[in-house]
């Protein structure tokens, strides 16, 4: 299995070279069809638009979300082709791996005149197991 930050250097090649020879102004799916089939060309696993489902207090939605990317079924990448990433794309992308338990994606922007500025990666440091049990210890200590 491969290192998180070896497959995300890889992803980021990718996106580096498509976005220098064919520039901004693409849409989402052109990128996202493009990078898919480079990857695969390079030995990787991906599949695009993969289903997220939600499960809350007994319902389920199936199909709630679906990610651009879904790399070595481990890393997370949403693409953009916009002027300039806002908070909610973030926010959009740490739902995702929240809900799919990973623990980082990448948000590629290709809207911008380099890519530079529209690459974000977003960390799912979010453990709830973690977070109850300490929790518990402050309640039972009072």
């Amino acid at each position: 299995m491969k290192d998180i930050d070896v497959i995300s250097g890889d992803v980021l090649d990718v996106a580096l070279r498509l976005h220098r020879e064919l520039g901004p102004g693409l849409l989402e799916s052109a990128y996202e069809a493009l990078m898919a089939a480079r990857l695969a060309a390079a030995g990787y696993r991906v599949v695009r638009q993969h289903a997220v489902n939600i499960e809350f207090d007994g319902v389920r939605i199936d199909n709630a979300f679906r990610i651009d990317l879904l790399v070595e079924e481990r890393l997370i990448v949403e693409i953009k082709s916009i002027d300039r990433l806002a908070p909610v794309h973030g926010k959009q992308l740490l739902t995702y791996l929240r809900l799919l338990k990973q623990p980082v994606g990448l948000l590629i922007n290709f809207g911008g005149a380099t890519l530079k500025e529209g690459v974000k990666r977003v960390v799912n440091s979010y453990t709830p197991s973690a977070l109850s049990a300490s929790l518990r210890e402050q309640n039972t200590g009072e």
